[in-house]
């Protein structure tokens, strides 16, 4: 079976939504889906407008899982916390995975919930 995925992801919009007044739930996430057998071991680097990235190098999904990765909680062994506001992820993978960005934004009445692929790479 050839590869399915791409061992690098970028995605260039997030924008962590705080809570809603009537709605608590607002985040953002990052589904990651692995194809293989072996277990994918995953490194984010989130990118900001003013201040240095963070890298979380302590993520991983086991061969033939999807897993989610909510963006408003603590991420990995470091539990790096993403402030609200603008930033981006480059998702980088040891063997390759398919990952999409999802976003429920309550910052409106009419709740919006929408997901979208990335710029992949090898």
């Amino acid at each position: 079976m050839s590869a399915q995925g791409k061992k690098n992801w970028v995605f260039a919009d997030g924008d962590l939504p705080p809570a809603g007044d009537r709605e608590p739930f607002g985040h953002e996430a990052l589904m990651i889906t692995n194809l293989n057998r072996k277990r994918a071991t995953i490194a984010l680097d989130i990118l900001f407008e003013d201040r240095e990235p963070v890298r979380v190098t302590s993520l991983g999904v086991e061969g033939m899982r999807v897993k989610c990765f909510r963006l408003d909680q603590p991420l990995g062994e470091q539990k790096v916390q993403i402030p609200f506001g603008q930033y981006a992820l480059v998702v980088r993978s040891d063997v390759p995975v398919v990952a999409v960005f999802g976003r429920l934004d309550v910052r409106q009445p009419n709740l919006a919930y929408y997901s979208v692929a990335g710029y992949s790479f090898d």
